[in-house]
């Protein structure tokens, strides 16, 4: 017997239409004290601006934080799209037993820990399916859809983005939205599934693939049920949309955690490896890894296997130069070397002394200011014309630049000129912008306003080198996916492969 649900089937995008862009929600678990999770997801929905129809769901109360309440949903008058529950465990299955058949998706936050778990997962699911419902949970958070006009975080934007991600843990799923707004990534939708009893990885993956809103995509599992689909439509995909994961549970010990935490076994580390050799996606090990593949995925444009991983390093800080080099190397990466016509090029530049214009090129604050911080651009531009290398990697010690305030737009003109140019043509290196700071209140706040710029010139940012480097690296092995499979097809004397 199929143990998919009997509504999982008909176009992709029919299916979660009702979870992304729903006409109505309501609220179950709401208090009249105004309290709880539900009320917070009421104001959550009123803050937001949501145009949909808001239902509250109480046994007793008339109204709710301002939002006429209903005994049941089967009383609702009108079919409601979204059910956001955030009920204990014991009182789940009758309120899924009390729709009518006039929900269509509920999302369920609770968790069942009196060691009947199983038992009671398998209660819901069957009063899901007797009324074509689809439940997502339990074990969650709830669902963020910038195109419907809500979102289970308060403070998340709502700015529509180009990432769709799923999520098995809904505290990494705050995580990813919250800092990934301070990196300035947004989302075309991020679905917390918990243990995923009935919508599963597999099944919201097709949804991302099919979806014109969603360039890249990005999942934290712990448990894949249906693993050889999700395979089959990765390597479907072959490439077209960046898939990056990061897997839980690749450890005796991680496996055992998330056991407890989902009942999940994510597989094993060599598992994952063989999936990202074979389909292009991007195995992460961190939230920060996670992130940082992300915006690489979104912001910078394939290069051909052709090109040599060559980079070029230039900022202030001669030490963090010297790891830098130490971490390209360890990434499989290389310093650019410097032709003649380079080396000349950078003569004719007139600066003050106390540059290093090898390669690491060492700019001290006291160069970086010359011109009132747009000496660079000259600098950048032979290294994009006469070096060409395969990355430019520029990295900025803020607290040493903030000595020169006296120095008129010193930041926002340096920023200018590292991005004027960089990737608007396919030819360009990739440019990564490295913001390091002491973490004062006016070295971050200078740090955010200057990714900020960045973000408009989709250049991905970093705090650290390391960080930029590892990033890097990954989007190499997603590179050489695509160029393998460019040559494959080129061999067989077919279509070139698709490219993000």
């Amino acid at each position: 017997m199929s143990t998919e649900h009997p509504s999982a089937c008909g176009p992709i995008l029919d299916r979660f239409r009702a979870l992304f862009t729903p006409r109505s929600i309501a609220v179950v678990g709401a208090s009249t004290q105004g309290t709880s999770a539900g009320n917070r997801f009421i104001r959550s929905l009123k803050a937001s601006g949501y145009a949909g129809k808001i239902y509250a769901i109480h046994p007793k109360a008339e109204e709710i934080d301002g939002i006429r309440a209903f005994r049941k949903i089967a009383d609702i008058p009108n079919t409601v799209d979204y059910a956001y529950l955030t009920v204990p465990a014991e009182k789940v299955g009758t309120i899924l037993a009390d729709t009518g058949g006039k929900l269509r998706f509920a999302q369920v936050m609770a968790t069942n820990e009196d060691g009947s778990g199983a038992a009671w997962e398998a209660e819901i699911l069957a009063l899901a399916r007797e009324t074509d419902m689809r439940l997502v949970g339990p074990n969650c958070m709830g669902t963020h859809s910038p195109r419907g006009g809500y979102t289970f975080m308060e403070t998340a934007s709502l700015r529509e983005g180009r990432i769709g991600i799923g999520c098995q843990s809904g505290g990494l799923g705050m995580d990813i939205l919250l800092r990934g707004q301070n990196l300035g990534l947004s989302y075309s939708g991020l679905v917390t599934l918990g243990n995923a009893i009935d919508v599963q990885p597999a099944e919201l993956f097709e949804y991302y693939l099919e979806d014109p809103d969603t360039d890249v995509i990005g999942f934290y599992v712990e448990d894949v049920k249906d693993g050889r689909r999700f395979l089959d439509l990765a390597r479907r995909n072959r490439g077209r949309k960046p898939l990056v994961l990061m897997v839980g549970g690749l450890s005796k010990s991680g496996q055992k955690a998330a056991a407890s935490h989902t009942g999940g076994m994510g597989g094993s580390r060599q598992a994952w490896e063989a999936f990202a050799r074979q389909t292009g996606a991007i195995l992460t090990p961190s939230l920060d890894a996670f992130l940082d593949a992300l915006q690489l995925c979104l912001w910078l444009r394939p290069k051909p296997e052709a090109e040599q991983p060559t980079v070029t390093l230039l900022g202030n800080g001669g030490g963090t130069s010297v790891l830098a080099t130490d971490a390209l190397d360890a990434a499989g990466l290389a310093l650019a070397e410097l032709e003649q016509a380079a080396r000349d090029a950078y003569a004719a530049i007139e600066m003050p002394p106390g540059a290093s214009l090898e390669n690491p090129m060492d700019l001290p604050a006291s160069v970086l200011k010359e011109e009132e911080g747009r000496l660079i651009a000259k600098l950048l531009e032979v290294d994009r014309t006469l070096t060409s290398p395969y990355a430019t990697l520029v990295h900025l010690n803020l607290p040493v630049l903030m000595a020169y305030r006296h120095v008129k737009d010193l930041l926002p003109n340096l920023v200018q000129s590292i991005l004027g140019r960089a990737q608007q043509e396919d030819t360009a290196p990739h440019t990564l912008l490295v913001l390091r700071s002491d973490r004062s209140e006016e070295a971050d706040g200078w740090r955010r306003r200057m990714r900020a710029v960045a973000l408009e010139h989709r250049i991905p940012t970093f705090d650290e080198v390391p960080q930029a480097i590892t990033a890097l690296q990954s989007y190499r092995q997603y590179e050489r996916y695509l160029a393998t499979r460019r040559m494959s097809a080129e061999s067989a004397g077919q279509v070139g492969a698709p490219a993000h």
